[in-house]
């Protein structure tokens, strides 16, 4: 089969790999749908030959691609029926770690005391139609939801449900959210759908204006405007409820916490960079709660399914590109200007 390699300095490869088999305990995905992250440029990006930039050791070249949705085409000998089967339909959480301890026990196996691997990073993900996982990492897609819906969840909407399920966001809050990407702009629609108040930044009108059609009740671009007195004009000088900075920058962190209220809650999800902060104005002397929030567990990823397909949120309007896996250099090429939607490869 073939799979997308990321080489560094903005190139990749289709390559040839071999078909996987499963081992006692692992199963075979037929990916349907592979979505493209954000935080899959990291790995683009990179300056000469591309590695897990700390995410762990890597031999050889990985297959990308760390949002699958698929259906169990084989199953090793040593997985229980009761919990796998060929022909289920299938999220992968993206993680695996020893199994054993009490992070890996609670779904938590980004957390593991041994490390991790990292699909699509560390191991082989799912830009390609097959991907070996062991069975402890499948979550079942709801039958009503898409595949291009449960490749969402698996990383960026999941990402964006476990933030807004950190910060205890209630119907009654206004919540700000900075950066308009696939994570924030899921957040404006989970947020939306929660009975929130959302107002959206992003430096992109395109992205401003998908917001607005995803719920938002205000946008505000921190180029044009001061983004946290127009937060404050809309929230009758308080500041918002709760914050969520999607973006990474230092400037838009900077924004979260100087826009939350007196005990708000500002969370970051972004990853990577860094931000300083005036402690006692900013934080002290307002009470303020930062949190960090790192993607999300089995558990939540299964609970943000059942919230999307009970509530019939359409989480597949985030894609704006579906591609073919032959086209990953033109797909990726559009994904790093940081302007357009998201993407996902579909299978054939």
């Amino acid at each position: 089969m073939r799979g997308v390699t990321f080489l560094g300095d903005r190139k990749l490869r289709l390559m040839e790999f071999p078909d996987p088999t499963p081992g006692p305990h692992d199963v075979i995905v037929e990916i349907k749908a592979s979505g493209m992250c954000g935080s899959d440029l990291k790995f683009y990006r990179a300056s000469g030959e591309t590695s897990s930039l700390g995410l762990g050791k890597v031999s050889g070249p990985v297959i990308a691609g760390h949002e699958p949705c698929g259906v169990v085409a084989a199953v090793g000998n040593a997985v229980d029926e009761r919990m796998t089967r060929i022909g289920d339909r299938v999220m992968v959480h993206h993680y695996s770690g020893c199994g054993t301890c009490a992070h890996c026990r609670t779904g938590w196996s980004q957390m593991c005391v041994a490390g991790s691997t990292v699909y699509g990073v560390t191991g082989h993900g799912a830009h390609a139609p097959y991907m070996k996982v062991p069975a402890h990492t499948l979550v079942a897609l709801p039958d009503d939801l898409s595949f291009t819906t449960g490749a969402a969840i698996s990383c960026g909407t999941g990402t964006a449900y476990q933030a807004l399920r950190r910060m205890q966001l209630s119907g009654g809050d206004t919540i700000a959210v900075v950066g308009q990407g696939p994570v924030g702009l899921s957040a404006t629609q989970l947020a939306t759908a929660m009975g929130a108040r959302v107002i959206a930044l992003d430096v992109s009108k395109e992205r401003l204006d998908r917001a607005k059609a995803f719920g938002a009740a205000a946008s505000i671009d921190p180029l044009s405007t001061d983004a946290v007195a127009a937060i404050r004009a809309l929230t009758h000088g308080t500041g918002a409820d709760k914050t969520l900075d999607t973006s990474g920058t230092a400037d838009g962190r900077l924004i979260a916490v100087r826009a939350a209220r007196i005990w708000g809650t500002a969370c970051f999800v972004g990853e990577g960079g860094d931000v300083t902060i005036d402690v006692s104005p900013h934080m002290l002397r307002k009470q303020l709660t930062i949190i960090g929030s790192w993607t999300f567990s089995t558990s939540i990823q299964a609970d943000c399914a059942r919230f999307v397909a009970d509530r019939n949120i359409e989480v597949d309007r985030l894609f704006t590109h579906r591609w073919r896996l032959d086209q990953a250099d033109e797909a990726y090429r559009l994904f790093d200007r940081q302007t357009e939607g998201k993407g996902v490869f579909l299978m054939q």
